[in-house]
């Protein structure tokens, strides 16, 4: 009898295992190429070695002894099992709410038309940022963007052209973007483009070939009447840190350079109090301004 419930306790201790087997597939098919994924790679084989460990005890420990004895390893083995299967899939679940709140984190940052950040992420990192620049003395600098007579791509095509408009030109701005750069729908068309470490002057070189590939990558839309091309350009208003300065003051001097470049004509770059500022199509001749 003894001996018959150990190879049983085996067994099952085995068939728990395979069951596990499956919880750590679905744990890895989760969890991103790297070490960790390798590591859960090794477990696999672990549990593996495990069961075979455990059927290889049952063959070898099967005879006729029948003493309560017996059951001493199989008892421990069959435990030992579960204890694996409640391990790997609490850590499935756990994996699993952290997708969750992770994907719940990002849709609360992330603008969902523009695949942009958010205005409310804009101003935590903003002040990250400031309080960067004070405590290193390093540049700061910002770009307040604005999609050009966006009014009149909406008469002209419709709400939903405008929509892919906006979704067009957030996509070329993610493409341009440098890695320490941070992209943010500031509201409706306009945009804000955080560059730390950056002066006004540097931003204004960047802000100008930003401005170029907008310009140089029309949307294109098909319909049944054919296919047709929603040219968008950008104003580009750019401001650099100043002493004493705070955040609200940053974005604001932003926003009076975007003004005076919508102002000048759109479709252009303009420095907030800098001797020069670039003009659009032509950077060897700047004009000397002072927003």
């Amino acid at each position: 009898m003894f001996n018959w419930l150990a190879d049983g306790l085996l067994i099952g201790g085995a068939g728990i295992l395979f069951a596990t087997l499956s919880a750590v597939r679905q744990l890895v098919n989760q969890l991103p190429t790297g070490a960790l994924r390798r590591r859960w790679h090794v477990m696999s084989a672990l549990i593996g070695l495990f069961i075979a460990c455990y059927l290889a005890y049952a063959a070898v420990a099967y005879s006729g002894n029948d003493s309560w004895h017996d059951l001493i390893v199989p008892v421990v083995f069959f435990f030992g099992a579960v204890f694996v299967w409640l391990s790997i899939t609490s850590a499935n679940l756990t994996v699993m709410d952290l997708r969750r709140v992770a994907l719940l984190e990002h849709e609360a940052i992330i603008d969902p038309l523009m695949g942009l950040y958010n205005r409310r992420y804009l101003e935590r990192r903003l002040e990250e940022e400031l309080s960067k620049a004070i405590r290193h003395r390093t540049k700061l600098s910002a770009m307040m963007l604005d999609i050009d007579h966006f009014k009149r791509v909406n008469d002209t095509h419709g709400h939903q052209a405008g929509d892919l408009v906006l979704c067009h030109v957030g996509k070329l701005v993610l493409a341009a973007l440098r890695n320490s750069d941070v992209a943010t729908r500031y509201g409706g068309e306009e945009l804000v483009i955080l560059a730390p470490s950056t002066s006004g002057h540097e931003a204004a070189i960047f802000a100008e070939r930003l401005r170029q590939y907008v310009e140089t990558h029309p949307l294109l839309l098909e319909s049944e009447k054919g296919k047709r091309e929603i040219k968008a350009t950008i104003s580009i208003g750019i401001a650099e840190l100043a002493s004493g300065e705070d955040c609200n003051a940053l974005i604001s001097n932003a926003d009076k350079a975007l003004y005076l470049a919508k102002k000048k004509g759109r479709n252009r770059v303009e420095l907030h109090r800098s001797r020069s500022s670039i003009m659009g199509r032509n950077l060897d001749n700047p004009s000397v301004e002072l927003v």
